[in-house]
């Protein structure tokens, strides 16, 4: 749930892999480009690698900023924090911050230059508020620090979604998490018990969506047969975006001002694409028929699940944990014939593809990091925590014997005393509540073995389908320099205003769809195709450069 607001670094740039992972290290270098860290030693593991228990040599403590989740909201006692510390040494203090709150306190803790040293749950292109300060560490300068997290990039093959997140001098400045394979998770919850009702299959296209959003409305009138969530911040953020997807573009959660168009082959102002179009001609039309609630796009989540959980909606967005926590149980509460399931993402004119990255949410290192004399410490913390099998399974499962047991397979089982996303409904204790971990801070990313440990009969169905299709191409590299960073941030805010305003405009019915064009010649008065010039002389010179 986050609003891609800026348009994002590119993605392909395979000559940064030896800047990236080797050449950054270099002792030569300046200070901020991996010089002697002997003085920040501390605490530091002499020959920490790749499979190895990381554990401070004496006792450290690391501050970091806490996005505390209110389905399991922090405590100080919880399993997780005692055990981190026994097989670390490392103690962390939290700055706790409300979810609902976090975005905006931690620009105001940033700016204040009052942030932890350890600043986690950012989303690219967030970190690039930052840059320009100097507020947040290249980390890319002291990944030589991460053995387990270098592995993977180069086991996975995941350099050019590394390069993704470049900033215009070369650099990385958010450590993202890293996923295996290409995963999707967010799609729609489905009544399947309306569905039975009606006679009416899970449907697999976006004409069967409408269809099956037509039946419903033909039995119901009186209702929207979908109301739909997280509207805010970003108006309509998973149905824009799950929807511009099926036609080739990006919009929602996802929307960016430049986007490689693969049909034409060429880059493309996102807002202006015949694309993105007929993404809001067909949000338009459920609006118009009353298929969809109008006041989806804007409306708080709370009003959203209300409408689903008391049976006067019957779709909504969703992902594999909301599916269990915020709708099942409340609904069937509520209505107890009710069943749900979350449907594969619906095709549409680009046919059987999947499009997502390999990257996840990640964490930003304060600039006053470097001046700790744990510093190595601390990154080698970081990498063992988020990056090695051991954290990744100790921050997703817990305690081998105490939450969950492990058969001679590999395979994973909480114990029957505690629950997680509905694999032990009615278990006295919850994962998340009573112990810590699943904790969303600490447990992304990893191999698609553990990924999917924790996923029920249905999600692995879900993903079953989902895997039959094929990854969207990787974008070409199109890096802007310093000079053109500057300038395209004059121009994208009042250009993304402007498609905001507009795309709920064109899909509520507050301007009509035929005054396209006239929309496409004012965002050109906004310099969209002065900003789409700035992407496509990166992307020559990048091309001329490299020869790729």
């Amino acid at each position: 749930m986050r609003d891609i607001s800026r348009r994002q670094a590119i993605i392909g740039l395979s000559a940064f892999a030896s800047l990236a992972l080797t050449a950054c290290g270099s002792d030569s270098e300046a200070p901020a480009k991996g010089a002697d860290m002997s003085a920040n030693k501390a605490g530091a593991m002499a020959s920490y690698g790749v499979g190895q228990q990381f554990k401070a040599t004496e006792p450290v403590s690391f501050s970091m900023l806490y996005n505390n989740h209110p389905f399991y909201p922090i405590k100080n006692d919880w399993l997780f924090w005692q055990e981190l510390t026994k097989r670390t040494n490392v103690t962390i203090t939290p700055t706790t911050v409300p979810l609902s709150d976090y975005e905006k306190k931690r620009s105001l803790i940033i700016g204040a230059g009052d942030a932890p040293l350890i600043i986690p749950k950012t989303y690219h292109p967030q970190e690039e508020a930052f840059v320009a300060s100097g507020a947040v560490l290249p980390v890319s300068d002291y990944f030589e620090l991460m053995p387990n997290f270098k592995d993977r990039v180069a086991k996975w093959q995941l350099q050019p979604e590394l390069n993704s997140i470049m900033q215009s001098d070369g650099r990385v400045y958010l450590l993202p998490g890293l996923h295996e394979n290409v995963w999707v998770d967010y799609s729609f919850a489905v009544r399947t018990d309306i569905l039975d009702k009606l006679k009416i299959e899970i449907p697999k296209t976006l004409d069967d969506f409408y269809a099956m959003l037509k039946a419903m409305k033909a039995e119901y009138p009186d209702l929207y047969p979908m109301t739909d969530r997280w509207g805010v911040p970003t108006p309509g953020g998973n149905i824009i975006k799950l929807i511009a997807q099926a036609y080739g573009t990006k919009g929602g959660w996802e929307y960016q001002h430049a986007m490689w168009d693969v049909t034409a082959g060429k880059w493309a102002y996102t807002g202006a694409m015949p694309q993105y179009k007929q993404t809001l001609e067909y949000l338009n039309k459920l609006v118009k028929e009353k298929l969809l609630d109008p006041e989806s796009f804007t409306q708080q989540d709370d009003a959203a699940k209300q409408k689903f959980v008391s049976g006067k909606s019957f779709v909504i967005s969703t992902n594999a944990q909301s599916l269990i926590n915020d709708y099942r149980g409340p609904l069937t509460e509520n209505i107890p014939e009710a069943k749900i399931v979350k449907i594969p993402v619906p095709l549409g004119p680009i046919g059987e593809y999947k499009i997502a990255t390999r990257l996840e949410n990640g964490i930003m290192i304060s600039k006053k990091a470097t001046e700790s004399k744990n510093f190595v410490a601390m990154m080698q913390f970081i990498d063992w925590l988020w990056y090695s099998d051991a954290g990744q399974e100790f921050g997703k499962w817990g305690v081998e014997g105490t939450t969950f047991t492990k058969d001679a397979s590999g395979k994973y089982k909480l114990t029957k005393d505690v629950d997680y996303v509905g694999l032990n409904a009615g278990a006295p204790k919850h994962l998340q509540k009573d112990f810590g971990f699943g904790n969303g801070v600490f447990a992304y990313g990893g191999p698609t073995a553990l990924l999917e440990s924790t996923f029920s009969d249905e999600e692995l169905e879900f993903q079953k389908v989902m895997n039959t299709r094929k990854p969207w191409p990787v974008e070409p590299a199109a890096p802007f320099t310093e000079e053109e960073r500057e300038q395209a941030s004059l121009w994208e805010t009042p250009l993304k205003d402007h498609v905001t305003q507009n795309t709920l405009k064109f899909i509520l019915g507050e301007r009509d769809l035929s005054e396209w064009d006239a929309y496409v010649k004012e965002l050109e008065a906004k310099n969209s195709t002065s900003y789409l010039n700035l992407v496509n002389t990166a992307y020559e010179r990048f091309k001329k450069e490299h020869g790729s």
